[in-house]
């Protein structure tokens, strides 16, 4: 899944400009031979980034698109009109240098908010990244927007004739709605616009929107997806939908992965739900509980915490009829579980062994399910735990 090849007439290249301080690569661009349908997705959050402006108006145009260029070490945020100017010209100087037009060009930002571009180091790495572009290039222009990031992320899928494949960036700041979060997915299918923009919602409601490291949602988060036709293949709308999905997946558990001093990586499947809706709001509420996820450091078992959070989730769930394991794996129709610890049922604690619990508590990837016993919808969301790093982390992000 974490292939870095790109599909048919997509090329990629991330290079240094000297935004971020570290000195590491931090312009990243992915272009594409040919005009590309666009479909996209942005943050709900009312202050928005320059470029996440400039993208809901392009990608509501229905302009076609041939290159994403993304920036890292500033997020153009909160930089009044000098901002949207600097993304204009990024844009600009990304299609001189491809000998495309600046609509054709998209770009994203990540970084500090409220400092404008660094325009005379953009202007100087634009080129160099154009001019780095190749069919291999997709580990360097993940490596390229990364930020608090420790490790770059990609993912993959191929089907008979066809592929999708994409990079995304992102450790905290992270949470439903997008979740600081930008994403590029390109794909070789033959596509509609509007089988695309159906299939990316459908996606990110089940991937993207299913992770949370610290419930901040950011300025910027945006979730890009260009489809070139290159393949010469129609796959049907629920085979792409699929295909879309599965990469979608991979992306944002590797960002719940590597959320910023995450020592854990929890997934929360809420199962006996009225509707997926309420399974997936009891499951955010538990993933971004700040008591939740230090006891997940703690390796405490601490399964009030839990109850806890489903009970203010505001989902009319019935205590007596709740039940939670901790450990085991995801459920599978018609196979029993095991390794599971049924700590909570019917409103109170189960006679279980506290060494159980807190044995489930002690790998990196921990699972629990809570039942609600009150239908058949479920929901998986998907978190990590708070530890002493994420507060010096963010406690000195800009110094």
């Amino acid at each position: 899944m974490t292939d870095q090849s790109l599909p048919k007439g997509f090329r990629a290249a991330g290079v240094i400009a000297g935004i971020k301080k570290s000195g590491k690569a931090d312009i990243a661009i992915i272009a594409s031979d040919t005009d590309c349908i666009a479909a996209a997705v942005f943050t709900t959050n009312k202050m928005k980034a320059a470029p996440v402006l400039r993208g809901i108006e392009q990608v509501g145009s229905g302009q076609p698109i041939r290159a994403v260029l993304i920036n890292a070490g500033c997020a153009n945020a909160c930089t009044g009109r000098q901002g949207l100017q600097n993304a204009n010209k990024t844009a600009q100087l990304t299609a001189r240098a491809l000998k495309a037009k600046p609509a054709e060009v998209f770009v994203m930002s990540t970084g500090v908010i409220g400092v404008q571009l660094p325009m005379e180091k953009v202007t100087a790495g634009v080129p160099l990244a154009v001019a780095a572009l190749h069919a291999d290039g997709l580990a360097d222009a993940a490596a390229a927007i990364m930020t608090t990031d420790t490790v770059p992320k990609t993912a993959r899928v191929e089907r008979e004739g066809w592929s999708v494949s994409g990079t995304a960036k992102g450790s905290g700041m992270i949470h439903p709605n997008m979740a600081t979060m930008l994403s590029v997915i390109v794909t070789d299918a033959q596509v509609s616009a509007a089988v695309l923009q159906a299939a990316l919602k459908n996606a990110s409601k089940r991937s993207f929107n299913r992770i949370s490291v610290d419930g901040d949602t950011s300025t910027n988060d945006t979730l890009l997806v260009l489809a070139n036709g290159a393949s010469g293949v129609k796959p049907t709308a629920a085979e792409f939908q699929a295909a879309l999905e599965d990469v979608c997946i991979s992306l944002a558990q590797q960002v719940a992965r590597d959320g910023e001093g995450a020592t854990k990586f929890i997934t929360i499947e809420v199962t006996g739900a009225k509707t997926e809706r309420m399974a997936e709001n009891v499951g955010r509420t538990i993933a971004k509980s700040p008591l939740v996820k230090t006891a997940f450091y703690g390796e405490d078992a601490n399964w009030g915490r839990i109850t806890c959070a489903a009970g203010y989730s505001g989902e009319d769930v019935v205590p007596e009829k709740m039940s939670l394991w901790f450990g085991g794996a995801p459920q599978v129709k018609g196979k029993k579980n095991t390794g599971q610890v049924h700590v909570f049922a019917k409103g109170m604690p189960t006679r279980y062994s506290e060494a159980a619990a807190t044995n489930a508590m002690k790998p990196h990837d921990i699972f629990i399910r809570l039942d609600l016993g009150l239908g058949e919808a479920s929901a998986t969301v998907w978190t990590c735990d708070f530890s002493h790093e994420y507060v010096t982390i963010n406690g000195k992000y800009r110094t």
